[in-house]
């Protein structure tokens, strides 16, 4: 049985100094979990009907950057996006068995991804396998 490693990607981009008295307000959001997790293999393609992500803050209703690294590896989306709580946004979606999907949340060029203040999220590259 062949086994798979995945890398989660958690960019730092910009660098930010971490200077006394900073609240974290000043900070841009950044995820602190996804559904299906990032790595995951073996996620069970039928019964997995949504990509979640959850931000560390509140976010802007109504905006966000679901980026494709290719189509091929982008899941099938149903309808739009939505959040379901302040900082959770949720995507219906079609997965098919035995294969890798990779998305984007926010990208370089892609930043709708936004807090309550208008900064964006932190890119974040969500990886995982379908058994």
């Amino acid at each position: 049985m062949k086994r798979a490693v995945f890398v989660c990607v958690f960019l730092l981009l910009p660098i930010f100094s971490f200077a006394q008295g900073q609240s974290v307000r000043e900070f841009p959001p950044s995820v602190v979990k996804t559904s299906p997790q990032c790595g995951e293999i073996g996620v069970d393609a039928a019964a997995t009907k949504q990509i979640s992500v959850t931000f560390s803050k509140d976010m802007l209703d109504r905006s966000w950057s679901w980026g494709q690294v290719s189509a091929d590896s982008f899941p099938k989306i149903i309808g739009q996006p939505r959040y379901i709580d302040p900082k959770t946004c949720v995507v219906d979606v079609e997965l098919e068995p035995g294969k890798t999907y990779v998305v984007w949340i926010n990208t370089g060029k892609l930043t709708n991804f936004k807090d309550t203040d208008g900064k964006p999220a932190i890119p974040y590259l969500l990886v995982f396998q379908t058994k």
